[in-house]
């Protein structure tokens, strides 16, 4: 058969440990049998980050600004111990962190839902879709230790220098440690606007929770953007599509989700996002059973899977012994930008590929073919556990 052919290149962003060894299958065994692909890559895996000193991490994300549409592997975000194990020169930041406070955008996490894989909670049956703020917060910020006897303040000065504002965060009797996180109001109403978008696309109602009654300036300012924006551009839309906005807190938010059925879109700052959306990823099914995706506000896409490198499997692959990993998020990414290239493109064949890969890899699991995580959740059908590279292959075969 002809390969369908590709017209603007995606931005391919290569990762670390067991991950990178999916993403070569992926391509190898899924892709490129079907389609000429056509890839700006780069190496995101964590040496040569530190190689470059980051900056691959940068031009990543310029390249999606370029062409529009990126597709990423997962990459670790080193800690000490990382630092020992690969020898780097610093502690780097989160490559997801710095792309999304380039693209500044906001990611929408959705559980992939196989009809055999029952959720761990029983009232769920929609899926539950996770929108993040994707720039600021702790993902960007600055923090020392302070020693005994220092005082910390959080000082404001305007565009000339002159300080406008001081306020002492505290006074350390002992040795502490004191960290300060920023946002602004340009990407929070940004991140407003995707939501309300998203859920009047999607039909469905919207929930945004933080902390305003402890965090009486920082999320209270989130809270009262997102209103302004509700009331001014979106309500009579909502209105009349049948479909609600609330807010609420962030604890009174979790108390909710767990007593609903799904079926809405649940806003959520960057942090709280990061949390509840391995949470509802982990109750569906896997972390390897989301799709994710930053959209920014100028129309760019990233998408990617939605849990890390799987370090213990990929310590198992090195040691020659079998794994059993769940590649469907990864495949989801593929997939994402694959369908979202040759609909910018207009190759409706690259879209219906895309929609058709996203089937074989349901339909293989239906069947009762998976990887070891799902095999707990798994009923109706005779379960068939296989390993990482028959699982692959089961798709391939039929894909």
């Amino acid at each position: 058969m002809d390969k369908i052919m590709m017209k603007t290149p995606l931005v391919e962003m290569d990762g670390d440990e067991m991950t990178r060894i999916l993403w070569q299958m992926i391509k190898e065994e899924l892709i490129l049998p079907y389609v000429e692909l056509k890839t700006e890559y780069y190496d995101l895996g964590l040496p040569y980050r530190d190689a470059t000193d980051d900056q691959v991490t940068v031009d990543a994300a310029m390249a999606i600004k370029k062409y529009g549409v990126g597709v990423k592997c997962a990459t670790i975000t080193p800690n000490a111990q990382r630092v020992e194990e690969y020898h780097l020169k610093k502690m780097w930041k989160s490559p997801n962190g710095t792309l999304r406070a380039l693209l500044d955008g906001t990611v929408l996490r959705t559980p992939i839902i196989a009809r055999n894989i029952k959720p761990l909670v029983p009232a769920w049956t929609k899926p539950i879709t996770i929108a993040r703020h994707a720039y600021g917060d702790i993902y960007k910020n600055t923090e020392l230790k302070a020693p005994a006897g220092s005082r910390a303040y959080l000082v404001v000065e305007d565009a000339q220098g002159r300080e406008t504002a001081r306020e002492m965060i505290h006074d350390f009797q002992g040795e502490g440690i004191v960290q300060g996180v920023h946002n602004t109001a340009a990407s929070i109403a940004s991140f407003a606007r995707s939501c309300f978008t998203f859920a009047l696309d999607a039909k469905q109602d919207l929930w945004f929770s933080t902390k305003d009654t402890i965090s009486k300036t920082y999320d209270h300012t989130f809270k009262d953007i997102f209103q302004e924006i509700y009331d001014a551009e979106y309500r009579e839309a909502f209105e009349k599509a049948g479909i609600s906005y609330f807010y609420t807190l962030i604890d009174d938010a979790v108390a909710r989700v767990m007593r609903s059925e799904g079926g809405f879109v649940w806003a959520c700052k960057n942090y709280d996002g990061d949390v509840m959306s391995d949470m509802v990823a982990t109750a569906f099914g896997s972390l390897s059973m989301m799709s994710s995706v930053l959209i920014s506000p100028d129309g760019c896409y990233e998408y990617e899977a939605a849990h890390g490198t799987v370090t213990r499997h990929y310590y198992k692959h090195l040691k020659g012994e079998e794994t059993s990993t769940n590649a469907i998020a990864t495949i989801f990414a593929w997939t994402g930008a694959l369908a979202k290239r040759g609909e910018l493109d207009g190759i409706p064949e690259l879209t219906a590929f895309a929609k058709r890969l996203e089937k074989a890899t349901l339909d293989t699991v239906e069947s009762g073919t998976m990887t070891g995580d799902l095999v707990g959740q798994s009923q109706g059908v005779p379960v068939h556990r296989v390993n990482t590279q028959d699982f692959i292959r089961a798709i391939a075969s039929r894909l």
